[in-house]
């Protein structure tokens, strides 16, 4: 499990049990209430817990919302399934089904609208969700390397700017497709999207090569 950071308070040690109760409340709370009319009250009630374990541990329901949402993607794993083309497939839909719950969709879409004039929550969901999830790039393309399928990168600086754009591709393109047009990631469209992207990365390979 990754380590997440709520909000910073003195007092009592944290509970690990307490915290995966209340993260857990609040997906259920997404569920079958939305993110508009749920509560920490109704968290905290749902987990068994005092309204002020909550506050001790989270800002606000903002903060709550995003590390609650921020588990599920924690739950993704890469596939190794012998090639860049299928590890990359195998990923998308799993992170397609995942986007698809509930919970996930009510969630991140309104703390990604509440982050458009909260530079702090932007921050926190860079953090918890963003920076997290990039170490399956950096997994996929480690492994491809070592197959040979795509060539190592000497400069920190320059992989690490390649890993940062193919993250924003993978992940732009799933969850516009997933949360704003409405539209299926079927294998159909996952084999279009990973021959897309395997040409980009090949092409960048190529020009690397001869530069």
């Amino acid at each position: 499990m990754h380590s997440r950071s709520p909000a910073s308070r003195t007092g009592r040690p944290r509970s690990a049990t307490a915290d995966a109760a209340i993260l857990a409340a609040t997906r259920a709370a997404l569920v079958e209430l939305g993110w508009s009319k749920l509560t920490l009250g109704d968290v905290a009630t749902r987990a068994g817990v005092a309204k002020t374990t909550l506050y001790r541990r989270w800002a606000g329901k903002n903060e709550l919302v995003v590390d609650a949402v921020a588990e599920l993607f924690d739950e993704l794993e890469l596939p190794d399934s012998g090639s860049l083309a299928a590890d990359i497939e195998g990923v998308v839909l799993r992170f397609a089904t995942i986007l698809a719950r509930p919970e996930a969709r009510s969630g991140l879409m309104a703390v990604v609208a509440e982050a458009t004039r909260d530079d702090a929550l932007r921050e926190r969901i860079r953090e918890s969700v963003v920076d997290r999830q990039k170490r399956l790039v950096l997994e996929g393309r480690s492994r491809a390397q070592a197959r040979g399928e795509l060539p190592t990168e000497p400069d920190p600086a320059t992989a690490s700017r390649t890993a940062d754009l193919i993250f924003d591709m993978v992940a732009g393109a799933v969850v516009h497709r997933t949360l704003v047009s409405g539209q299926p990631v079927d294998e159909e469209w996952v084999r279009g999207f990973t021959l897309v992207l395997l040409r980009g990365l090949t092409g960048q390979a190529a020009h690397t090569a001869s530069g």
